[in-house]
């Protein structure tokens, strides 16, 4: 029986959970998850820990944070003036916005808290700072 190799295209099936056991995303046959191996379309440690399994093995696969999405940085976390915003936009806890920093960049921000004064934004992922695990199973191997 054949090995995922780096080229092939595979698909899985997971749950994956926090460390407090909270579920963050799953995919099962309805929506089961295909790329190419050794493409860079997943977290490269995840990637390796699939390297070698044929299909209908199971695994149960840890991330640490700077393996997934990296840590919280305090540096992705921005006060701004509420005026900044125009008085009719509702601004909701959560919502996304995207800004232009200084240097002309696009940045996808949430927001995080919302004063009188100041709304707290941050651009940190929103797994930042979370290690991950996946409960895996390889489905298919597609060589050509």
């Amino acid at each position: 029986m054949s090995r995922a190799n780096n080229g092939d295209r595979v698909t899985v099936h997971y749950i994956g959970t926090l460390d407090n056991g909270r579920i963050f995303d799953q995919r099962d046959a309805e929506s089961p998850l295909t790329f190419t191996a050794g493409a860079g379309e997943l977290f490269p440690s995840l990637e390796q820990e699939i390297l070698g399994m044929k299909v209908g093995d199971v695994r149960n696969i840890h991330l640490a944070s700077e393996e997934a999405f990296g840590k919280r940085l305090e540096e992705n976390i921005l006060k701004v003036a509420r005026d900044l915003f125009p008085a009719e936009k509702e601004l909701k806890i959560g919502q996304k916005l995207q800004i232009e920093l200084a240097d002309g960049t696009q940045k996808t921000m949430r927001i995080r808290e919302i004063g009188e004064q100041q709304v707290l934004l941050d651009g940190n992922h929103d797994l930042a700072g979370c290690n991950l695990t996946f409960a895996l199973q390889l489905v298919a191997i597609d060589t050509n």
